[in-house]
Order: C-alpha cells, then structure tokens, then sequence
C-alpha cells in the first residue's frame, strides 16, 4: 500500500549539499532504490540532484547519511538554479583549510625526508614518528574518521577504508615516507578531482543557463518587472532588444529578429512579426515586441528543456549500467586478491612476509573504482548537454547510446522530408460544377479540419468561409485516415482519399484516378463524383542531403507515407531513399514498423516524424524522434529524442555526437581498467611501490574527468565534412507530396 502511495504522490527535485564521491553517489542510489516506499531513484551526480517522494525526504536522508555523513538534501523550486554547492561561502572556507592542510603536511613530510636519514637509528628516531604521523593526521584524519564510521555502519570497501587500511597498514610496517605520501597525494588528487568535476558540472549547467530571469508585465499604463512564473496565460509582456523571451505567447505587436540558438542551435537570426508564435528562451535582436502570454512558465519551451536534460540521468545506458555493477564487485575483489597475495605466497615458499604485506597494501592503493564511476556518467550529460545546444533533446543515456547503433532510419514524409506546406496546383471538377462551386463545397466540408491539406483548400478558396460557406454545413465528421464526411446545404459530401468515395460505391472516372504526382482529393455530392483537386507540397531544402549522408553511413533509410503510390515514388526518387511504402493508415505505418524490426538482422531502428500524428509509430521504434518539437508538447511528449526546428540533417548530427561520446567513455573505461590491472599485476610482481600506484589512481581519476569534459567541446572542434548541409537551389525543387 506504501508502495502505492509513493507511485501516486508527485516527486519533487532535490539539491544534495555536501561533498561526496562518484562510488557513495552509487551506493547511496542502490539503497534508495532498494527502499519500500521510495522505489526506483537516480541520483544525478552531474548535478547533484535527485527526485524524491517528499514523504520519504527524511527516510532518504538517514540513509544517504549513513553512507555520506553531512550530507543534506534541499528542495529545489522553479525559481532556484541548480547551482554547484561550492559556490557557497562556506565550503570556499572549507577549501581554504584544506589547502593550508595540504601545505603544511606537505612543509613537515619534506623536513621528513631530508632529515630521515639522520634520525634512523639514533636517539632522534623518535623525531621520524613525530614529524611523519603529525603529517600523516593533519592531511588523513578525515579520512580515517569516515573509514571507522562507516565501518561500524557497514559500509566497507569504500575509497577511505582502502586509503586507510593501506597507509595504517604502511605504517604498521614501518613504512611511514610511504603512508604520509598516499595520504598526502589521495587527499591533494581528490580535492583536484572535486575541483575538476565542479568545473565539469558548472560548465554543463552553463549549457542549460538561459532561463530567463525576469519578464516585463504591461499593467494598464505602467510596464512592471516580475518573476517570469507570477505571469498568467492572456497577460501581455514587453520584450526589449536584446532581452530574452521569457514565456511561450503570440506575437501581437512589433516586429524583430530572435537569436534562437539556444533552443535550435541554429546561429541565424528568425524574422517574426504581428500573430507568429514565440517561444521562452529565444532572444529579441532589434525591435521591441509585445507578446500575450499562452503559457504558463513551468509549460514553456525553455522549462521543458531544462527538465529534460536535468532529468536525462534516470534513463542509464547500458554501459553505464554495467559499470555501477562492475564496480560493485571489483573493489572486494581486490580486497581478496591482496589478503590473498599478503598471506598465500609466504605461506607457501617462506617468503618476507613484510616485501607481500607491502605489495598487498599497494594493491589496495590502487583498488578504487571511483575513476570509472565518476567519468562514465559526466561523459553522458555531457553528450546530453552538448546536443541540446545543437537545439537536439535526448531523453536519456540509454537513447544516446541507442543512436550509435542506429542501422534503420524510417522517415514519415509530410511535415519530416517536406516542408509541409501545400498549395492546390489543380482543380479539376467534373461535368455540371464550376471550379469555384468545387472549392467552395471542399471548402466547406473542410472548415474545421487542422490538417495542413484542408487549410491549403481554405486558402484557395479565398473568401471568409465562416461567414459564407460555412454557413450551409449541417453537420462534420473526420473519417480517420482517409478524409470528411460532412451535410452542406443539406446534401451529404464526401472530400477525402479515393477509398472514401468507393466504400459507398462511388466510382470514380478512370482517367481521374492517379493523374500524375500530387496529393489528390476526390469529391462527392450524394452519392455522385463532382470532382478532384490536386495539392502539391515541396521537399525541405536539406532533405536530400540528410539522406544521401546517411545512406554513406551505411543507414537503411525507409518511407513510410500515407500518401499514393505516384506520390510516394516522386519523392523518394527525389531523395534517393532506400525504399517506401504508400498509402498507409496511421496502424499501417506501426505494422511496417514491426516488420522491419523483425527483419533486421543487426542494429536498432528509429522512426522521426513530425510527433503531432505519429505517436503510435515513435512508441514502437527503438528511438523515436520527433521534428519540430519547438512549440509542440506531443512532440516533446511522445519522442526519445527531439530535433527542436525542421531540419532533418540533425538527425546526422545526432548521431555523430552520440558516437562521439561513446568512444570518449569507452577511451576512460579502457584507459582507467588498463592502468589499474597493469599497476596491480607490477605490484604482484613488487616492481612499483605505494607513490607509484597512488599517482596511478588519482591520475586516472582526473585523466578520465578531463577526458570526459571534451564532450562538451563537440561544437569547438569544428563539424566534420557532411555535419551541416547546404544544398543546391536546383536540387530544392516542388515534387507533388504529401
């Protein structure tokens, strides 16, 4: 029942304040997920947040604590950023005794080792203690008192516990130059790696830092500056040059040019003016515009983003996964493995027991897994991070990955490949009807109809079909798929695909059928065929690019088109897809999905459509991605991944910036296993000692931090040839589509 309760009651995001590594984020995620009542949970340690059931924040914070002690958790509201705990004045504090820490212990382990050689085995011997455990405690106390506390709350096999049985150890065998400098060196590599991690996560916030900070209400006469969340639907805002836009709404006096970059990554400025929809987040360039207000803040545009790549964490990659399990069991292993190499070997040959103990205590050095742990999922959000400010959403790690196993790309037509954008080009009525008595009766039936083919009718009708035609229509019926059904003047009127009209046994004059390419509507007037008209849509500029790319990258591209067979055929000639398949229902194009899916012999399949309409079909695919999610919430909705303006050559850049970050991940995962087997195979061996396998780890761990950050640098290092797409005036030619 608790269970229940807890699935029904809306999480809230929480900030986690304090310090802590990537291996306790892991173990504090696993027992929070293990919890009745709070279930499933992710923490976020890019950004360190994590989203709770507030009933159980209590329950999550004993357990967090005793894993982490000081840790707190915060909620977050819309109005707080998620900042980086060490912007606080307090924990800069806290950084400065550390440091002046670190410089004494390092002044006394130097005074240590000029002077060792003459304290040993005399009456000064006593100093060599004295300087070396006063260093040793000023720089390890922290780190030995979490050591003994989580031990007693069984908590073992952590970063401390192996630092301290390794150093204690070191000393027990009066190797004290060696315990001070794995102590001194773990705690300077660890306060550079949170150094370099904060940096790392201040950098990807910076990615996400266009939430507006104000908005300019106009109150009567007087224009206010408010918090963009006081604002409510229907209200208008003053949005100056250079000022962002800080709520969706509709344009509604003025005209200017919006730098839209932070939500497409597109760097040319849109032209808007009276009645264009405008979205949070752009930025006005030269006039001053007044919006109305549509939506409410936390529905906007820019609110949405930021959710979306905030909360990308809770859908892990695979290989992400495999590594919080991988580490679960290898630092206990190595723990084995030296116990093991400490009392075996002298066991079995009467060896120095001190020369394995020694060995086994390097080992331990270099046992910890937090180098895998920490870069593996910086390197994800940052590959989330970077393609949002390509203006491409990724839900989450697992479609990042997803998109480098891409091997099937299904497209819809209209709206994905075309523009979308349809004319009527034909107007072809049959004996006894004028052309314009045939507009006016598709005009008509057509009234209510959002579908772009029925606003192209309206338009070339040209009158105010509200006040004329409109005035004869009885009753409207959308027939799913296929077209309207509709009483005018009384007189039942069929304006849809051929398939309508001969359901009811309308036939229809053989040489009307299929003229020639283009999106052809029949018409019927009681039980009578009166005519056809012909709608023409075009290609988008970059289509034919996008494709001819992916099919050089080896992609199986694929047409799914509700659309005729000349249709159909004209535009993928035009684009040069592998295959189509015309004249398909909205279940249809699912069916050919499953299909394909099963056929396929290695690799996933995505399916991009424009979202409004292809919901059904982005479910099923192993990735859906939708085109134009900007301003449409059924497109952020129902997709994986989320090409924010009407390009299909994102979908290339996507992918690229996918593959890209799994090769950087699988550099760390390579780089950091390499090193660390290698260090425990030559300490087996007794060829490296205790400063040697801890610069070994605390190198890699930064190695692999500063490697994962190059994923945000995608856009710096310049696209590769094919990344972006210009495409010839000739090859942008109008092809009869729908």
């Amino acid at each position: 029942m608790s269970e229940l309760i807890s699935e029904l009651e809306e999480r809230v995001k929480y900030r986690i304040e304090g310090e802590f590594c990537a291996n306790c984020s892991a173990k504090m995620e696993r027992m929070l997920s293990a919890t009745e009542g709070i279930g499933e949970t992710t923490i976020n340690y890019a950004t360190k947040t994590v989203v709770l059931p507030p009933s159980r924040v209590v329950q999550a914070q004993e357990i967090m604590e005793k894993i982490e002690a000081g840790v707190k958790l915060v909620p977050i509201h819309l109005k707080q950023k998620v900042e980086s705990p060490d912007n606080t004045a307090a924990v800069n504090k806290e950084n400065q005794w550390r440091i002046t820490r670190i410089m004494i212990a390092c002044a006394l382990f130097a005074v240590g080792l000029v002077f060792e050689s003459r304290w040993k085995n005399s009456s000064w011997e006593v100093m060599e203690y004295l300087v070396y455990l006063t260093a040793y405690f000023i720089v390890g106390y922290k780190v030995l008192a979490k050591a003994v506390r989580n031990i007693f709350r069984g908590q073992l096999f952590d970063e401390n516990f192996l630092m301290s049985l390794a150093t204690v150890g070191a000393i027990a065998i009066h190797a004290l130059p060696e315990a001070v400098a794995v102590m001194l060196f773990y705690s300077v590599g660890e306060y550079l790696e949170e150094r370099a991690v904060n940096r790392s996560r201040n950098s990807i916030q910076a990615l996400l830092n266009f939430r507006p900070e104000y908005a300019n209400l106009v109150h009567q006469l007087d224009v206010i500056k408010v918090d963009p969340e006081e604002v409510q639907v229907g209200q208008q805002i003053l949005v100056r040059p250079g000022e962002k836009v800080p709520l969706d709404g509709e344009i509604v006096n003025g005209n200017s040019f919006v730098d839209t970059s932070a939500l497409t990554g597109e760097s040319v400025p849109r032209k808007v003016q009276v009645g264009n929809p405008i979205s949070a987040g752009m930025i006005n360039t030269t006039g001053v515009l007044t919006v109305r207000v549509t939506k409410v803040f936390a529905e906007s545009s820019v609110q949405k983003i930021l959710d979306l790549v905030e909360n990308a964490s809770t859908h892990k990659a695979t290989t992400e996964k495999f590594i919080t399990t991988f580490a679960r069991f290898y630092t206990p292993a190595v723990v084995v493995a030296a116990l093991g190499i400490a009392l075996v070997p002298p066991l079995l040959s009467d060896g120095n027991f001190q020369a394995w103990l020694y060995r086994a205590l390097t080992i331990l050095v270099i046992s910890c897994p937090c180098a895998l742990v920490i870069s593996v999922p910086l390197g994800y959000f940052g590959g989330i991070g970077g393609a949002s400010r390509h203006g491409i959403l990724i839900k989450g790690a697992n479609y990042l990955e997803a998109l480098t196993d891409l091997r099937t790309v299904v497209f819809d037509k209209t709206g994905t490949l075309t523009e979308g954008v349809f004319q009527v080009v034909e107007i072809s009525p049959a004996k006894g009807y004028t052309e314009r008595e045939l507009l006016e009766i598709a005009a008509s039936a057509e009234a209510h109809s959002p579908h772009p083919i029925a606003k192209s009718i309206r338009e070339k009708y040209g009158k105010d079909v509200q006040d004329s035609a409109l005035a004869g229509l009885l009753s409207y019926e959308e027939v799913r798929g296929q077209g309207i059904r509709a009483s005018y003047n009384g007189q039942t009127v069929l304006v849809g695909k051929a398939e309508l009209l001969e359901q009811v046994g309308i036939s229809i004059p053989r040489l009307m059928v299929d003229k020639g390419p283009g999106t052809v509507v029949y018409i019927s007037v009681d039980g009578g065929y009166v005519g056809q008209l012909t709608i023409s849509d075009r290609v988008k500029a970059d289509s034919p690019a996008a494709i001819a790319r992916l099919n050089q990258m080896g992609m199986r591209t694929v047409m799914l088109t509700g659309d005729n067979q000349a249709v159909a055929k004209a535009v993928a000639e035009e684009l040069a897809v592998s295959e189509y398949h015309s004249d398909l229902m909205p279940e249809d194009k699912v069916s050919w999905l499953e299909t394909l899916s099963q056929a396929k012999r290695q690799g996933k399949i995505a399916f991009i459509g424009d979202g409004l309409n292809d919901a059904p079909v982005l479910t099923r695919a192993d990735v859906g991605i939708a085109m134009g999610g900007l301003g449409s919430d059924a497109a952020i909705e129902a997709a994986d991944v989320v090409i924010m303006d009407d390009q299909p050559s994102k979908l290339v850049e996507a992918i690229q910036i996918a593959r890209y970050t799994k090769t950087i991940i699988w550099q760390n995962i390579g780089f950091a296993l390499g090193v660390k087997l290698l260090v425990i195979l030559l300490a087996i061996f007794g060829m490296v000692n205790m400063w040697m396998a801890i610069f070994a780890d605390e190198g890699v761990a930064l190695l692999a931090i500063m490697n994962a950050m190059r994923v945000r640098w995608y856009h710096k290092q310049g696209h590769k040839q094919g990344d972006r797409f210009t495409v010839p005036a000739s090859r942008a030619v109008k092809v009869a589509a729908r």
